[in-house]
């Protein structure tokens, strides 16, 4: 099958696309000429199997031409991704969100830039595929787009945050280019500082105005992270989140899932109404708490209020994050505080408050440590067919004696 298909008559840019997808699974067509079909049915029956995932229409292409050609297509095969290659405009930009573009791509891009473009369109792809077809074996709850990751506390000060940019940035190894981490800890948010970024656009922009009406133009609010992730960091001043309500979370979320393989949020301590929004919209849950008896109690009684409310996501993962058998508590003590089984222990370690103070998650750079074991088995329980593979119950061990 030819995942992805090429309409330009320029013989330099086929080049660097069919560069950019070497390696990938799946094959380039090439089709030169410097003008489209009547309609995408004409090109579509010269290719063997299935439509293709991602259609890269010009450069060289009359611009006019090419953004009618998208608009059919969107309409008949709004499970291909089209991507224009075309310089950027203002105008060009609101033209191509009407026709149903999925991204604009510059000619002159390097091969990596082409690569990541490619791939996050891919991703779109499939995940557009698993909504028009609830029944895929991989479609997540409802069958409507990636994995909603909410990492959660009752207490604040347990790690949370870096617990986040590390599943983030390990899931980005993954699926690079579709992981999107969102800090939803609107009033003391720590996301930008986490990874190192100073973000143009925050998740008050992301939220109003054209951004929440249309994908293509919340995707441009978006941060690129040097590890192949996107991040939608906090607001800078803490009065922004009062323009901000649990309907904007919840549209926000599902706009993002349409878009991503996998959305990490990074919540706010408590279970205030942007958490319970976020909830709402969550296929798994991550639990963090330490090995200290006001978080371990805390982490009880948010159970036992959310079971309560019918807001627990099927998937639950309880992460005890500080782990250290000196502070007079066991793994099997905060289990039968907590009424479940600690899924991750992640032992103490010096390393790792250094690495989220750098702005570098550990597992962003590779350094040898006892805590990146146990985040490494923290991110690899989001990976597909996780749980068809056998287990076996190692928390206890991970915990420093």
């Amino acid at each position: 099958m030819s995942r992805f298909v090429l309409i330009t008559p320029s013989v330099e840019f086929e080049r660097k696309v069919r560069s950019a997808t070497a390696g990938m699974s799946g094959s380039l067509q090439w089709f030169q000429a410097d003008y489209l079909p009547e309609g995408p049915d004409e090109f579509l029956s010269k290719l063997l199997g299935e439509p293709p995932e991602v259609l890269i229409l010009g450069p060289g292409l009359d611009l006019d031409e090419t953004l009618k050609h998208a608009a059919v297509l969107d309409l008949q095969y709004p499970e291909i991704s089209v991507l224009l290659a075309a310089e950027q405009t203002p105008e060009l930009v609101l033209a191509a969100m009407r026709s149903g573009v999925r991204d604009i791509l510059s000619p002159a891009s390097d091969i990596d830039g082409i690569r990541a473009m490619v791939e996050r369109s891919s991703l779109a792809a499939a995940g557009r595929r698993r909504g028009l077809n609830p029944s895929t074996p991989d479609s997540p709850a409802g069958g409507s787009g990636g994995r909603v990751i909410a990492v959660m506390s009752p207490k604040g000060g347990v790690g949370k945050t870096t617990i986040a940019t590390n599943i983030a940035v390990g899931l980005g190894k993954v699926a690079p280019m579709g992981v999107v981490i969102v800090d939803l800890d609107l009033q003391f948010g720590d996301v930008a500082s986490g990874l190192l970024l100073d973000p143009e656009h925050t998740l008050t922009d992301a939220v109003t105005g054209a951004a929440s009406q249309d994908s293509m133009v919340l995707k441009t609010y978006l941060t690129l992270h040097s590890a192949s992730i996107y991040a939608l960091c906090g607001p800078k001043n803490p009065v922004e989140m009062e323009g901000i309500t649990s309907a904007h979370v919840t549209n926000l979320l599902k706009q993002l899932r349409h878009e991503f393989q996998y959305v990490v949020i990074d919540t706010a301590p408590g279970l205030g109404e942007h958490v319970l929004a976020a909830l709402e919209q969550a296929t798994d849950a991550v639990w963090v708490c330490g090995m200290d008896v006001p978080s371990i109690r805390g982490l009880r009684t948010g159970f036992h209020i959310l079971n309560e409310l019918g807001l627990m996501p099927e998937s639950r993962h309880v992460v005890l994050n500080m782990a250290d058998g000196r502070s007079g508590l066991t793994v099997p003590d905060v289990e039968a505080t907590i009424g479940v089984p600690v899924d991750v222990a992640i032992p103490r370690s010096r390393t790792l408050p250094f690495s989220t103070n750098k702005g570098v998650p550990i597992l962003q750079d590779g350094r040898r440590d006892v805590a990146a074991k146990g985040l490494r088995q923290l991110v690899d329980r989001f990976q597909p067919n996780w749980q068809d593979r056998t287990h076996r119950k190692l928390h206890r061990r991970a915990v420093v004696q």
